[in-house]
């Protein structure tokens, strides 16, 4: 693929964004009705909200929510055009393939989610899905291998369907995050609080303390 990995925030939350981006390269922000449904701002206003904080080049992901394919098609479509630079999320089940497929000759890119096996993943791929979005611990909950799941799924969407990425999903702590991406995955969207996480680093606040402390002992002030 092109361009190295991706990270992009798992949020709603438009002043987390904001705070984030000027830490992080972020790529995008991924939202999901759950995630959505917390900030309790509908999709037409906190879309372009989040559009704002993130910066125009950024990709931003929203989720159908009907079972039926032809009124996700419908969703997709209205979604779509909130904002630019939009990727409409559809589950990875009987009609989100079928609107996935029925999608994929149209302007409306698309990640397939809520995949849970390698199988599902390469049909997403198959049927035009430019992502699909293993949920890594929540494979692990259910008692299957998430890392092994994501690795699988790169192999075969590099054979059979090089146009679509894995998209690492569902993580509840940073070693995961870093296993997915040893395996060949080139994005991962990552929760607000783990982002954090990774910002924060007591180890290397001690160590510039101790820098700092040896420079002004010798110096008598804190300047270059």
């Amino acid at each position: 693929g092109g361009g190295g990995m991706k990270i992009y925030i798992d949020t709603a939350d438009v002043n987390e964004v904001k705070t984030l981006v000027s830490y992080l390269p972020i790529a995008g922000v991924t939202t999901n009705p759950t995630i959505a449904a917390k900030s309790a701002v509908k999709m037409d206003v906190v879309l372009p909200q989040l559009r704002e904080a993130l910066g125009h080049d950024g990709l931003l992901f929203a989720q159908v929510i009907s079972n039926d394919a032809a009124e996700m098609i419908e969703e997709a479509k209205r979604l779509h055009g909130y904002v630019d630079n939009l990727i409409v999320k559809i589950p990875v089940n009987k009609e989100g393939l079928k609107a996935i497929k029925a999608l994929k000759g149209t302007n409306i890119r698309t990640l397939g989610t809520a995949v849970y096996n390698a199988t599902q993943g390469l049909l997403a791929g198959l049927a035009g899905a430019e992502f699909v979005a293993p949920y890594v611990n929540r494979i692990d909950m259910l008692s299957g291998n998430g890392i092994q799941t994501v690795q699988s799924l790169a192999k075969l969407l590099a054979l059979h369907a090089p146009h679509c990425k894995v998209f690492g999903a569902s993580f509840k702590n940073n070693q995961q995050v870093l296993d997915c991406l040893q395996v060949g995955c080139e994005c991962v969207t990552i929760p607000a609080d783990l982002a954090f996480k990774m910002l924060d680093n007591p180890a290397v606040d001690a160590a510039v303390e101790q820098f700092q402390s040896d420079w002004k002992a010798a110096y008598g002030r804190l300047d270059i």
